[in-house]
């Protein structure tokens, strides 16, 4: 009774938000007044509106049941006409008619009332859990249990309505208060409609999130598959359920042990493996490293850790080191001396230690735009900087999810929307949900941490643009090449001072500036050509060295290359600065990490293929218009600015296809067959060993959503994608349209025959299922100025790093075998990952 009245006490506050209900929890034992004071409650509250009067007669009809009724051995009989009397002289006495109380109690039927309350005390024991007589407090589905009603007080409930609203409830209204309820009867939509609508959702929020907070393992026997450790009178006890061969029990593991460590609970380790495998899902050597104590010295100031230590490792497999960090980190290797990609611990010499150091280059700020009332604004750009230089880094919102990304160290940053078409239609939308139409917005973002942050950016349409579309073709909509005219010479300036500066100073702008100075050596001049490359391990980045020099002595004009930065070596990053100095062109390095909500590729020769191709419109500065990729073991005989100027008819992407003139090799064409050929319907299979993409054209079209939203679509089966970065764009091309190149833009030994050799403008070494020839071999074979460029670029190289070489007389054999380990193919379920 003292919980009810507290709650009448909390209505007659005055609370604005809430609804206060009565469940009656009662057993069947209970008296002739108890049943008739839950009916007058529940005549009272149904058939009056006015509140305030409602609220005093039931303050007084419990004043009157507790003081006089509430205890049934002084009740009798005669009792019951006396307490009915008294309820109506209260009623009038509190401006409610009393007839209409009178007419109401005329059926009024004790077992009915019963029956009622049975069923109402069943549901609360079977939902809710709560025993006959047991007082609680319910608020959108969660159930807070008091062991002395006098405990909570009016007060206590407004307390209770602030959080509720605030945490959980404020962000249903405004969902709720946004729909459309095209298929309801106006007449229905009234307040309390609504009200009940807030209500069910938010307690169905509430009872799944209390139904996942916990589990009961009662049930599972610890006879043959469970390990356990501790004591039974330990405080805490920890039940963990684990597929031993799982990503997730490498991690789970490490923690347990640092928790029976440091907590020392009594522990029961439940093993739950596969029925049934096909194949071992472990392909690495894993270790979780969690700081604990022992990570600092009890006696100075010294930190010993926190470390992984691997004991017992294989020493003739080929094994590649990786860090698996926080999703918000960014980070690469600064010094190694051994190959990260292509490890043998047997030729580690007697010390059997490799040595790397990596370093935290940048954190990623990521968000999601969104606009009211439709999808998100996909291909939105957005520039981000100080505010004395506003645009340092940009991006493009994606359509899945309205997701982006930047890359930024900790600091205050604004982030605004960026000159040209994407201002001029929309503005940001401030958190009080008002727009300032007469200046442009920036949303300040300060990254005080090392946990990143996740910005939620929401954007309106100016007045007057509401039908206008973001994403215009150059074709049919003038106004774009009036946007790029008025604004390419501002973005320019600073788009290409990427952020490097954050972390580490200037390295990257003093490369900019001072390749920038050499544009016009060795007589170069006219458009710059951009071409994109990527290559991990140190035989790919020696054959990435040939390639720019085959580029660079087959053209006159300015070329500049862009690396992706993940999966260069620090020998790498450290000669392609001299390089670009002595040889005159420019390049830079970008980055994208892997979104969380996109299926990621688990090998790392298949995450290599999807940076390919998957995140093109974003990896890139936006004032970037074209790129060419060229794989790294391509050598190039030909003008590239012959391909990059070429006119690709309006079509984002240029590949070229497959040759079909060394029959020996028609058994391995599998898109002459089966799926493919239907799939194809008469259209070219591509290779991508070189494409060219229109980048305007590519963002324009929002290309890149599609290829994510087919590859979301194909990559979780493992059958498919099988070359995912010549297999995605080729099955996309309905879609995606490309223009087929010339053929003798890709010439490849495998596929082509010889008598087209001296037409090709470039030669790919790409693998031959046949013979398996590796890759060093197949070179000096097949191109016969591959020899005197990789010569001249070893020799730089050495000299850069302080090295000695012989002269270009090595043994074809011994190399080749020696490498036979990374190239082949054949060879790939040997290599492990550390």
């Amino acid at each position: 009774m003292k919980l009810l009245r507290e709650g009448l006490q909390y209505l007659v506050g005055g609370s604005k938000i809430a609804r206060l209900g009565i469940l009656y929890n009662m057993n069947s034992s209970v008296d002739l007044h108890s049943l008739l004071f839950a009916k007058i409650i529940e005549i009272a509250t149904s058939s009056y509106s006015h509140k305030q009067k409602v609220l005093n007669f039931l303050n007084h009809l419990c004043s009157l049941y507790e003081n006089e009724y509430m205890v049934p051995s002084s009740l009798t009989l005669e009792s019951t006409p006396v307490f009915m009397e008294k309820v109506y002289e209260l009623a009038d006495a509190n401006g409610l008619p009393s007839k209409s109380f009178k007419a109401a109690l005329l059926d009024f039927s004790v077992s009915r009332m019963k029956d009622h309350l049975s069923k109402v005390a069943q549901f609360i024991y079977w939902q809710l859990g709560l025993e006959y007589g047991v007082n609680a407090v319910i608020t959108n589905g969660r159930v807070m249990l008091f062991g002395d009603e006098s405990t909570i007080l009016s007060h206590d409930l407004y307390l209770l309505e602030s959080v509720e609203f605030k945490l959980r409830v404020k962000h249903v209204v405004e969902i709720v208060e946004e729909a459309k309820w095209q298929d309801i009867d106006p007449d229905m939509l009234t307040s309390k409609f609504i009200s009940d609508v807030i209500m069910f959702v938010s307690s169905s929020m509430a009872m799944r999130e209390r139904s996942s907070e916990s589990a009961r393992f009662e049930v599972l026997s610890a006879r043959q598959s469970a390990v356990l450790l501790g004591t039974e009178d330990s405080i805490i006890h920890i039940d963990a359920v684990l597929d031993p061969l799982s990503p997730i029990s490498q991690k789970l593991s490490s923690v347990l042990r640092v928790l029976g460590k440091y907590v020392q609970p009594s522990m029961r380790i439940v093993l739950n493996p596969m029925n049934s495998l096909v194949d071992i899902p472990l392909k690495n050597y894993y270790r979780y490293v969690v700081p604990t104590m022992d990570d600092f010295s009890s006696i100075d100031d010294t930190v010993n850790g926190p470390k992984a230590f691997f004991a017992n490792m294989p020493l003739s497999k080929t094994l590649t080191m990786n860090l698996d960090v926080p999703e918000p980190w960014l980070v690469e290797p600064v010094i190694a001396i051994h190959d990260l990609d292509n490890i043998l611990l047997e030729n580690l010499g007697d010390s059997r230690t490799l040595q790397a150091v990596f370093e935290l280059e940048a954190l990623v700020l990521t968000g999601h735009c969104s606009e009211k009332d439709h999808d998100p604004p996909r291909g939105l750009q957005l520039i981000l900087g100080t505010k004395t230089t506003p645009h340092l880094v940009d991006t493009l919102v994606m359509a899945n999810l309205g997701y982006w990304q930047m890359k930024v160290s900790p600091g205050v940053w604004y982030l605004q929307l960026a000159p040209g078409r994407s201002s001029e239609l929309y503005l940001l939308e401030e958190d009080g949900d008002e727009i300032k139409d007469q200046r442009p917005l920036s949303k300040r973002i300060t990254i005080n941490d090392l946990r990143g942050k996740v910005v939620h950016l929401g954007v309106v349409k100016k007045k007057g643009k509401e039908h206008e579309n973001l994403l215009v073709t150059s074709d049919n909509d003038s106004h774009l090449e009036e946007t790029k005219k008025g604004t390419r010479t501002s973005w320019n300036s600073n788009l290409l001072k990427w952020a490097s500066g954050f972390i580490g100073g200037s390295d990257h702008l003093k490369k900019s500036q001072g390749t920038s100075a050499e544009h016009g050596k060795g007589g170069r001049h006219g458009k710059t050509i951009n071409i994109f490359s990527i290559a991990s391990g140190h035989l790919y980045e020696r054959f990435l060295k040939i390639m720019i020099l085959s580029v660079l002595k087959n053209c006159d004009r300015p070329v500049k290359f862009w690396f992706i930065k993940n999966y260069l070596s620090p020998q790498f990053k450290d000669v392609i600065p001299k390089m670009a100095e002595e040889y005159g062109f420019e390049y830079e390095l970008v980055t994208y990490k892997w979104p969380t909500w996109l299926h990621k590729q688990k090998e790392k020769q298949r995450i290599i293929w999807a940076y390919k191709i998957l995140f093109l419109d974003v990896i890139f500065p936006l004032s970037l218009e074209k790129v060419i990729f060229v794989d790294a073991d391509q050598i190039v005989r030909a003008d590239m600015g012959e391909l990059y100027d070429m006119d690709i008819k309006g079509r984002p992407l240029a590949y070229t296809p497959f040759c079909d003139n060394n029959k020996e090799m028609d058994g391995y064409r599998f898109w002459r067959q089966g799926f493919w050929k239907e799939h194809l319907r008469g259209r070219p299979y591509h290779i991508s060993a070189l494409y060219v993409v229109d980048l305007v054209k590519f963002r324009e079209t929002a290309a890149g959503d599609n290829l994510r939203v087919f590859y979301e679509t194909l990559s979780k089966d493992p059958n498919s994608l099988a070359n995912l970065d010549q297999d995605l764009p080729n099955y996309a091309q309905h879609q995606v349209p490309i223009f087929s190149l010339p053929q003798e833009w890709l010439w490849c030994e495998s596929w082509c025959g010889n008598s087209t050799k001296t037409k090709a403008k470039t030669i790919d070494l790409c693998n031959n299922p046949m013979t398996k020839e590796p890759k060093l071999q197949g070179a000096r074979r097949i191109v016969p100025e591959w020899v005197d460029l990789d010569f001249e670029a070893r020799r730089f190289t050495a000299k850069i790093l302080g090295e000695e070489i012989d002269e270009p007389q090595e043994p074809v054999t011994s190399l080749g075998e020696s490498q036979n380990l990374i190239t082949d193919n054949s060879s790939k379920e040997d290599k492990s990952e550390l």
